[in-house]
């Protein structure tokens, strides 16, 4: 059985004995890419988006320079860590790269140690920053994505909608009457509570698309891609009736039960929708169902009539 390896680096060198060289230092710990000239670095980052990039500054046709500034102008690659690989020895050539955006400097003759220490510290600095990005994007109490990280889905998932002409829909999700749960078991059992509606929702919305999240306090928002009115609806109504049946753990309470309202917004962006309608609508149609009695589904269709 193959090492599953983690991490990816990219060896950019038109010296083919220093390429081979860097490869056989890292290959036992890295997935290795190799290029030998400047447009092939690039044509290789777009394709493969490695972790890091070993990049030659003195190269034909193309410099390590030209490279850097080339794929710090890309969306795709401007946050690849670059480590610039040179015999030359000036602090003005330094100085340059650093202002291009490299994050440290290897010069040749390189030492075995030296490059596993300076490629481990970069390695080692792209995982606590992606570990901290995971973190802003997860809502801490229910384990669910967050409301930035579903307006960034949202926004994915408005496209592909646009661009293969389909409906998309949403639920706006309201925990009723939370206030008084609270005050009437405590804040404790409230935590507990949402925690266990979230594992409602991640049970109930089964499909790989379909992408629920905590909106903020007691409210959460369910997407639901490829979906019209009819199966939002269903949806929704399947959620509504497990909390409903839910059973939440109380050693020191009974009847620590609790309902959800739920708006339903279901459009075809590209006709003059705006993401913005979307969520409005359902939280419209969130309204409606509270104003007729909670514990109920309402459609934005149902408010509009």
């Amino acid at each position: 059985m193959k090492d599953i390896k983690l991490h990816s680096i990219l060896i950019v060198d038109d010296d083919g004995l220093n390429t081979e060289a860097l490869k056989q230092i890292l290959i036992s710990e890295y997935t290795v890419y190799t290029a030998n000239s400047g447009p092939s670095a690039i044509e290789m980052a777009e394709k493969f988006f490695p972790d890091l990039i070993l990049l030659d500054i003195l190269m034909p046709e193309m410099d390590g320079y030209s490279v850097l500034a080339t794929l710090k102008n890309s969306k795709r690659t401007q946050n690849i860590p670059v480590i610039f690989i040179t015999g030359l020895d000036s602090n003005d050539e330094e100085e340059k790269g650093l202002n291009l955006g490299a994050v440290d400097y290897i010069t040749k003759p390189f030492s075995l140690t030296t490059v596993r220490l300076r490629v481990k510290k970069q390695i080692d600095n792209l995982d606590q920053l992606r570990a901290v990005e995971r973190l802003s994007m997860i809502d801490l109490l229910t384990d669910l994505p967050n409301r930035r990280s579903f307006e960034a889905q949202l926004s994915t998932e408005w496209a592909r909608a646009i661009r293969d002409k389909t409906t998309i829909s949403v639920l706006f999700i309201d925990t009723d009457r939370f206030k008084n749960y609270n005050d009437s078991f405590g804040h404790q059992q409230g935590d507990i509570a949402l925690k266990f509606l979230a594992k409602i929702l991640k049970d109930t919305l089964k499909r790989p698309g379909d992408y629920a999240a905590r909106w903020g306090g007691e409210e959460f928002i369910a997407l639901l891609p490829n979906t019209d009115s009819i199966g939002a609806i269903e949806v929704a109504e399947q959620v509504r009736l497990n909390v409903e049946d839910m059973e939440i753990p109380c050693t020191d309470c009974n009847g620590a039960k609790i309902t959800v309202s739920i708006g339903v917004n279901t459009v075809e962006p590209g006709n003059g929708e705006t993401v913005e309608n979307f969520i409005l609508g359902s939280d419209n149609a969130l309204y409606n169902a509270k104003e007729k009695g909670r514990n109920k589904v309402c459609h934005i269709k149902d408010t509009i009539a």
